[in-house]
C-alpha cells in the first residue's frame, strides 16, 4: 500500500515595508536632527551672551600696589565711609591740603581702582594737591579688595560716589569738584542728577552705558548682530548684576543741562566711547564756564599722557574760572 504524505504547512508570508513608510521614518530622524542642531546653536548663542554679560559685570581689577606717600610723598589718611544709600562701606584715601576748603573727588573708570595707573591718577592727584585742593581717591565696589560688588554701569556706583561727596562736605569742603574718567565720568553725570553739592566736574573720556555704546564695545571684540544681541543682554543683565539698561538714566543724562560747569575732555580716536558722545553732552550745557576739548588722534583715558602740558593748562584755566565764579557767588551771598 502506497502511503502519500502531503505537507499542508504553508510558509509565513514575507512582509515588505513600503518605500513610503521608510522615507517618512528617515524624514522624522532628519527633522529631529535638524531641530537638535538648531537648539544647540541657539543654546550656544545665548550662552555666549551670558558669558559676555558676566564678564562685563565682573571686571578683573588689579590690586592696589602703592599709596600717595610712596608714590608722590603726599601725606594721607585711610578713609572708610558708607555709600549714600548705605548699601556698602567704601574705602579710599583722603589727602588733605593745608587750610583748604576745596576738594577734588576722583572717580575712576571701569576695570580700574583708585590708582588707575594708565591715566596716571597719582600724577593728577599730586597736581590737584599742589593747587591746594584736598583730594579723595576711593575704590568703587567692583574694585573693592573684599566684598566685591558687580559693576552696574553707574546705578549703584553713583550712590557710592555720592557717599564720597558727602564725606568731602563733612570734612569741611565748601567747593567740591568731581574729576571722572571713562565710566567714572558717566557715573559722575548720573550722580549729578541727584545732588546739589557738586560745584563743577572735569570729565575725561566719558563713557555712558547705553545700548549704542554697549554694542559698540561688544562689536569691537566679537562681530555679533545688534539684534537680537542687545535684547538678549537686556534680559541677562538683571539676572547677573541686578541692573537692566533701562535702569540707567542715560536718556536723562544725555538731555540734562547741569547747573554747574563741566569741562569735557575727549579724544577722536577713542575706541570705547566715540567722541560725539562728549560733543552731544557739551552742547546741552548753558553754564558759561562749561567747555569741551576734543583732542585729535587721542585715545581713551590717555589724553593726559599724550598731551600733558596742554591738558594741565586747560584744566588749570577751568579750575581758576570755577574758583573765581564761586568766590563771586560767596561775596553776593554775604
Amino acid at each position: 500500500m502506497n502511503i502519500s504524505i502531503q505537507n499542508n504547512a504553508t510558509s509565513a508570508p514575507t512582509i515588505h515595508t513600503p518605500v513610503s513608510s521608510r522615507f517618512i521614518r528617515l524624514k522624522h530622524v532628519l527633522i529631529a536632527l535638524f531641530l537638535s542642531i538648531i537648539f544647540f546653536l541657539l543654546f550656544c548663542f545665548i550662552a555666549l551672551h551670558a558669558y559676555i554679560a558676566w564678564v562685563l559685570s565682573n571686571p578683573t581689577v588689579a590690586p592696589i600696589y602703592s599709596n600717595p606717600q610712596i608714590a608722590k610723598s603726599m601725606a594721607y589718611e585711610n578713609i572708610t565711609f558708607p555709600a549714600l544709600d548705605e548699601s556698602r562701606m567704601m574705602h579710599g584715601w583722603y589727602i588733605p591740603a593745608n587750610g583748604s576748603t576745596k576738594t577734588i573727588v576722583f572717580s575712576h573708570g571701569y576695570g580700574a581702582n583708585r590708582e588707575e595707573t594708565w591715566v596716571p591718577m597719582y600724577d593728577l592727584a599730586h597736581y590737584a594737591h599742589r593747587l591746594n585742593y584736598n583730594v579723595i581717591m576711593f575704590d568703587y565696589g567692583f574694585a573693592a579688595e573684599y566684598n566685591k560688588d558687580v559693576a552696574t554701569g553707574g546705578k549703584i556706583e553713583s550712590q557710592q560716589l555720592l557717599g564720597a561727596i558727602k564725606l568731602a562736605k563733612d570734612k569741611g569742603a565748601e567747593s567740591i569738584i568731581v574729576w571722572g574718567f571713562s565710566m567714572g565720568a558717566g557715573t559722575a553725570l548720573q550722580a549729578g542728577l541727584q545732588t546739589q553739592d557738586v560745584d563743577a566736574m572735569i570729565l575725561d573720556s566719558t563713557f555712558l552705558l547705553e545700548p549704542d555704546t554697549l554694542y559698540h564695545n561688544i562689536k569691537n571684540q566679537i562681530d555679533l548682530p545688534r539684534h537680537p544681541s542687545l535684547e538678549i543682554l537686556e534680559l541677562l543683565f538683571p539676572a547677573l548684576n541686578g541692573t537692566g539698561l533701562s535702569q540707567i538714566p542715560y536718556r536723562e543724562v544725555k538731555s540734562e543741562d547741569y547747573p554747574f560747569p563741566i569741562f569735557f575732555i575727549h579724544g577722536t580716536e577713542d575706541e570705547k566711547a566715540p567722541y560725539p558722545i562728549a560733543e552731544k553732552l557739551a552742547s546741552n550745557q548753558t553754564n558759561p564756564l562749561s567747555d569741551v576739548w576734543i583732542v585729535k588722534d587721542s585715545h581713551h583715558e590717555l589724553i593726559f599722557r599724550e598731551h600733558s602740558r596742554e591738558y594741565l593748562r586747560r584744566v588749570s584755566s577751568f579750575l581758576a574760572n570755577v574758583k573765581t565764579s564761586l568766590a563771586g557767588q560767596h561775596e553776593q551771598q554775604n
